[in-house]
């Protein structure tokens, strides 16, 4: 069987390649716009950096142990206060 060389499907196979590049391209273009709009909403909402969270937590945690070491240093002045009392 001999292939017979058309130059409408010629035609529609160029369309057809062009159309899908144009289609790949324009979602591309939707990635991107939504891909920038979603960092700027991000950005807008001033959220804090993993880095940052975590070097706050740290601080948070020292200070726990802190105001729980000076917790017991008050409790044992108190308790050396009221035994000089009696």
């Amino acid at each position: 069987m001999s292939q017979m060389k058309s130059p409408f499907f010629d035609e529609l196979a160029k369309i057809m390649t062009q159309a899908a590049g144009a289609a790949q391209g324009v979602g591309q273009e939707v990635e991107t716009l939504f891909r920038s709009q979603g960092e700027k909403m991000l950005n807008d909402m001033d959220l804090v950096t993993r880095e940052e969270f975590e070097a706050v937590k740290e601080m948070a945690s020292k200070a726990r142990q802190e105001n729980e070491l000076l917790a017991k240093r008050i409790k044992q002045l108190e308790d050396q206060l009221e035994k000089a009392k009696i």
